[in-house]
């Protein structure tokens, strides 16, 4: 006898908003401009339409959109939804920050991944300075690709993004107890010849050119353990991607 299957409804295809605003049942929230422009400008949703609203604390609900005006909306939270798909190992990435584009890419891909914490590095390669307003701007940049991402793979907690620093100065008191590993194409040891993690595992990703020896060493001396993925040298945007999944698949929720 062949098992028939009830086809269910897919809550990742209602679009999901953050909304950094106190929710429950019942109440009527005002959407800020950046869920405003999403759901009435991009979408063109209209009242009645379902939408999914997370507080970025880890928690989802259902809503309705209730009420569409010029320039502002308002949403009716129906019910609050359970379960969370927070993976049960705790990733912290420490990323060289590499340019434009290619450190979206990484930012975005790591919290599809399952990362917790995103540490952006200074690094001797990195070629990269921010400063000041500069500075100030990327990280609202990149905050914004953060919430974008989660909002699109179903994380209702988002990860959260440290001030960046050089990495001498993270290294030297800045860096979660738990596994320390770092990607280094030059080392013998590989991912499946280590034991799971003890605690919280760090990733230490290098810039566009990688890590240079001086830091390379730095990071053995504060405990990080070299890896390398393969015979291939990866690009920066390319490693964090490929370890993440690796790790996820050995000792996370993709085992």
């Amino acid at each position: 006898m062949t098992a028939t299957h009830r086809p269910r409804s897919d809550p990742v295809r209602i679009p999901r908003l953050y909304l950094p605003a106190p929710l429950a049942v019942g109440a009527t929230v005002p959407l800020d401009d950046s869920a405003f422009n999403h759901v009435v400008r991009v979408l063109r949703l209209k009242p009645g339409a379902a939408i999914i609203l997370f507080d970025g604390a880890g928690r989802a609900f259902a809503a309705t959109l209730a009420q569409i005006g010029k320039r502002a909306a308002w949403a009716q939270v129906t019910e609050a939804l359970p379960g969370e798909v927070e993976p049960p190992l705790r990733i912290a990435l420490a990323q060289g920050i590499s340019r434009g584009e290619k450190m979206d890419f990484t930012l975005q891909k790591a919290v599809e991944l399952g990362v917790a914490v995103i540490q952006p590095l200074f690094t001797e390669r990195g070629g990269v300075e921010l400063a000041d307003e500069r500075l100030a701007r990327k990280l609202q940049h990149w905050r914004g690709v953060i919430i974008g991402a989660c909002e699109q793979c179903g994380r209702s907690r988002l990860p959260e993004l440290r001030e960046p620093l050089a990495l001498v100065e993270w290294l030297a008191g800045s860096v979660e107890p738990g596994t320390r590993l770092s990607l280094d194409p030059s080392a013998d040891g590989r991912l499946r010849d280590l034991g799971p993690p003890t605690g919280a595992l760090t990733l230490l990703i290098g810039p566009e050119g990688g890590l240079d020896p001086t830091e390379i060493a730095r990071a053995r001396a504060e405990g990080f353990t070299g890896v390398r993925l393969g015979p291939r040298v990866l690009r920066t945007e390319t490693a964090g991607v490929a370890a993440l999944g690796a790790v996820q698949a050995l000792w996370g929720d993709w085992s």
